[in-house]
């Protein structure tokens, strides 16, 4: 069965993005971004909310950008083909290899998980406020976090305040040189 997995940076006081709505704090190295680039080629469909799908806008529209560097060309190459399901009631309609979510987010991941995708085929899921509500439905089997050394003192935070208890085992963890921690945790079930 296919796996839910929530991969995301954070600040160390656990904010994906500022109380200004910024998140330059996280730009990746290019180790770090060659990292990202991997998980992503693990993944048989990406679940996104409206604004994360807004701003990943970028690398299905970036191909004739003569800035991109061999990183970015990779990433694009990577996450521009990869099926994503948008979770939006405002948007009418959605770009690249996406679509509209047809049905609730407990619906579209049973549908997803009975699904033989491409490669390992594992369902990642991004946005904090998708996010939040999949972990309270008990939805994530993964956690992937990304820490990176700063306080941004508010803003986003990674995760959702939950009413009930979720235990982790440790899968893995590696230190980046420019200081961020990846920690990797499976839900205990």
């Amino acid at each position: 069965m296919r796996s839910v997995t929530y991969s995301l940076s954070t600040s160390l006081d656990g904010f994906i993005v500022g109380p200004d709505g910024g998140f330059d704090w996280s730009v990746p190295d290019e180790e770090l971004f060659r990292f990202a680039t991997d998980e992503v080629r693990d993944l048989g469909v990406h679940l996104l909310g409206r604004r994360l799908y807004e701003t990943m806008l970028y690398w299905e529209t970036n191909d004739e950008d003569p800035a991109l560097d061999v990183s970015e060309q990779e990433f694009a190459a990577v996450w521009r083909p990869l099926p994503k399901v948008v979770f939006s009631t405002t948007l009418p309609e959605v770009r690249g290899n996406a679509r509209l979510a047809t049905a609730g987010l407990a619906e579209e991941i049973e549908r997803l998980r009975a699904e033989p995708g491409p490669g390992p085929g594992n369902i990642g899921i991004g946005g904090a406020t998708l996010a939040a509500e999949a972990a309270a439905l008990g939805l994530i089997d993964e956690y992937r976090v990304r820490v990176h050394p700063v306080l941004v003192g508010g803003g986003i935070p990674y995760f959702a305040r939950l009413e009930r208890q979720t235990n982790l085992e440790l899968v893995g963890s590696r230190t980046f040189p420019s200081g961020v921690v990846f920690l990797h945790h499976r839900v205990v079930r």
